[in-house]
């Protein structure tokens, strides 16, 4: 039996969600952000040139007081990222028996593939959200079932996305190495080295006529070393800080960067 996708639902939902849409009062989007305070995480450069001490400090102090940040002059090409974003699109607007093929296997215990629940929906609620999630590095890790065949380009997009990652990866775990008192590599070693999994995750947002009351990705921390967010230009993202939510200001063609449990483990805390 097929699960019934989001998109599905909001093709149908026009002025009201489905009850299980509907988060409880304490999680609804509507009551629980601060109106009009918009969160300015901070940026950071990381551009070649630039100073290694000072970017040092930026990296380790927002991870140490934030665990989130934005980081600009990655050197990942906007257009790299554009294209990953359209050919993520693409596949999302296909005919939807045509993306069933890639979806996550009956009783698969892989997070692997195109699916709608990802989590456990506590109280019967369920996230606005249907996605695509598959491995993208390194390549002996590689699940060709799940990179969809079109668009045609997709599997040449994301290895050229992937490609251009390691650069981000490798600046971001020596930088975190070195503000521990480590040498630049042993980070990176301890997450699994040239060995690392890169997830790629699409989440797809359809339009939602309730947005006050639903929420696309319920709150969460990420298991992850951290995550490298590539957003699009609908803002949507939020951040809980000094015990409030707050919709985060994105920089155009940033990368917005996660602290995820694995270094908050290895760091003891600090990040």
């Amino acid at each position: 039996m097929v699960l019934e996708r989001v998109q599905d639902v909001a093709s149908l939902s026009k002025e009201s969600i489905p009850e299980e849409y509907i988060r409880l009062d304490d999680e609804q989007p509507g009551s629980t952000t601060v109106q009009g305070g918009v969160l300015e995480v901070p940026t950071i450069d990381m551009r070649d040139d630039q100073d290694e001490e000072k970017l040092l400090r930026a990296i380790v102090e927002a991870s140490q007081h934030w665990g989130m940040f934005q980081v600009v002059n990655h050197e990942i090409p906007a257009e790299v990222i554009t294209k990953l974003q359209a050919v993520g699109k693409e596949f999302f607007e296909l005919p939807q028996e045509e993306k069933e093929v890639y979806a996550k296997r009956p009783g698969s215990q892989s997070i692997e593939g195109y699916g709608t629940m990802l989590q456990k929906e506590l109280g019967g609620k369920k996230g606005w959200v249907d996605h695509l999630f598959h491995k993208i590095w390194p390549r002996s890790a590689i699940n060709y079932h799940f990179w969809p065949k079109n668009p045609p380009s997709y599997r040449e997009t994301n290895e050229k996305y992937a490609n251009y990652l390691h650069g981000v990866v490798d600046k971001l775990f020596k930088s975190l190495s070195l503000g521990l008192g480590l040498e630049g590599h042993e980070l990176k070693e301890a997450a699994g080295g040239d060995e690392l999994v890169y997830l790629l995750k699409i989440n797809y947002y359809p339009p939602c006529p309730r947005p006050d009351l639903a929420l696309g990705v319920v709150a969460h921390t990420d298991m992850s070393s951290f995550t490298i967010l590539a957003p699009n230009e609908v803002q949507g993202l939020q951040a809980f800080k000094d015990g409030h939510w707050y919709d985060v200001k994105y920089v155009p063609n940033a990368l917005v960067i996660h602290i995820g449990d694995q270094i908050e483990r290895f760091s003891g805390g600090r990040y």
